[in-house]
């Protein structure tokens, strides 16, 4: 055979191996369960009555209060004993096999377990003594790119999962990471202290998750092959599939658009953020307050700021740049100390919000170092009462030993340039023992102290 003929098949014959080790590695046929035994799976855990829906209750107070007391522990638990994940994997489930009524009672379902979880939480914070919003309800206002993103591959993981002979946490964990209850929660707040803002931004952040966790289950359903539900009559088949085709487009074709729109958002922020950090650095003038106020038509960027004023001209040259940073139809609001019009109660707020974020990171930095000097004097404790302990034990297995010490000492490596930390033990003798005996000792240290070096003198 021709060499280049024979190296052109070696290397054909290798990357066909190397295909086949691919998808033997990534094939989801592997380890599948039965497709009608995830569908069963999948169908009991839509219906909400009895026993589910008291849990669906009980898990909707435990956020809220973990949302009220700004506890991320308690709110991570409340998700684990969450059910909401059911229906919105239904609906997934019944586009993706053509069963229209599995689709109508996974919506019928999700609206009851929707309603129960905003009554719910509203009734709660109605009641509540402490009706202050805390950062872990502020973050689920409204959505992000990320929140778009976690929905769609935590849906695409919860499914794979679900569809597997051996199940395991990841559908727990699915709903962990895309935040199907504190959305609700946050509706809840917002009814009950009538903040309509809070209560359309989370039930937005809300309806963008489901849609993304429905469609990633969609599209898996698909690409695994499930068996479609067959119909005796042609014309019902076909004018199921139709409802199901709109029903899609109904529900992707918005959410796709509303995506691309937080997409922009994101960007835009970003940017925004960016070019106050960058253009409004003066030496005698500090930002006391900042927000940002999008439009995909007219976007404003509103900066306070106190100390020395900045003059028109160069405000109005500051506006120019916002061009460099990608700011089209972006407006500059300045506001500064003295304006007419600019609320000094605002103004006092954000200096005295401003002092105490930088006096609580000056806290947490000392907090930190007491810390660190409070373990390093408790290690040092214990290892003055060891240094007793260890001689008292080395004197009965030495009798030749009048005196023992043991530290720990970070040696400088200068050969590799880098710190070493080494037990040091120094043991002095009546007169000075065989390689034996002092090999015994060397060995009983590091036994003893479980030190991974250590460096014995004799004396």
């Amino acid at each position: 055979m021709n060499p280049e003929k024979q190296k052109l098949s070696l290397l054909s014959d290798k990357i066909a191996g190397l295909l086949t080790f691919i998808k033997d590695r990534f094939d989801l046929h592997e380890g599948k369960e039965d497709e009608i035994e995830t569908i069963v799976y999948i169908k009991k855990n839509i219906e909400f009555r009895g026993a589910n829906l008291w849990i669906l209750i009980f898990a909707i107070l435990v956020a809220s209060v973990g949302l009220n007391v700004n506890s991320t522990a308690v709110i991570i638990g409340a998700m684990l004993i969450s059910p909401l994940m059911g229906p919105i994997m239904g609906i997934g489930m019944g586009a993706g096999i053509n069963d229209f009524e599995l689709i109508k009672k996974s919506l019928k379902n999700l609206g009851i377990a929707v309603l129960i979880s905003i009554m719910t939480s509203t009734l709660y914070f109605s009641f509540t003594p402490l009706n202050e919003a805390q950062s872990e309800l502020l973050a689920r206002t409204e959505p992000t790119i990320w929140d778009v993103l976690i929905a769609l591959f935590g849906g695409l993981a919860g499914i794979i999962a679900g569809s597997r002979k051996e199940k395991s946490n990841a559908i727990p964990g699915v709903a962990i990471a895309t935040a199907l209850m504190p959305p609700l929660c946050t509706a809840g707040y917002g009814l009950a202290t009538w903040n309509l803002y809070y209560f359309l931004g989370a039930f937005y952040l809300f309806f963008i998750n489901s849609v993304f966790i429905s469609l990633s289950t969609y599209l898996i359903v698909r690409f695994m092959g499930f068996p479609k539900k067959e119909f005796v009559d042609v014309q019902r088949e076909k004018k199921v599939r139709n409802y199901i085709t709109i029903f899609i487009l109904i529900t992707v074709v918005p959410s796709i658009y509303l995506a691309y729109n937080i997409v922009r958002r994101t960007i835009w922020e970003k940017s925004a953020k960016e070019f106050v950090q960058t253009e409004f650095d003066f030496p005698s003038t500090q930002i006391i307050n900042s927000n940002y106020i999008y439009e995909p038509d007219s976007s404003v960027i509103e900066v306070a700021l106190v100390g020395q004023r900045i003059g028109e001209e160069e405000i109005s040259i500051i506006q120019k740049k916002t061009a460099a940073f990608k700011l089209n139809r972006t407006y500059l609001i300045v506001k500064q100390s003295g304006d007419t019009g600019m609320d000094m109660n605002m103004l006092r707020s954000d200096v005295l919000k401003d002092l105490y974020e930088r006096n609580e990171a000056m806290i947490q930095g000392k907090d930190q170092k007491i810390a660190f000097l409070e373990r390093e004097v408790a290690q040092y404790a214990a290892s003055t009462g060891m240094v007793n302990d260890l001689a008292q034990e080395a004197r009965i297995n030495h009798r030749g030993l009048t005196a023992f010490s043991v530290n720990r000492s970070v040696v400088a490596n200068l050969s590799e340039n880098r710190q070493d930390t080494i037990m040091i033990a120094i043991a002095t003798f009546e007169s000075k023992p065989d390689e034996m005996e002092e090999n015994r000792l060397k060995e009983w240290l590091s036994i003893r102290t479980k030190a991974d070096s250590i460096s014995l003198i004799i004396k």
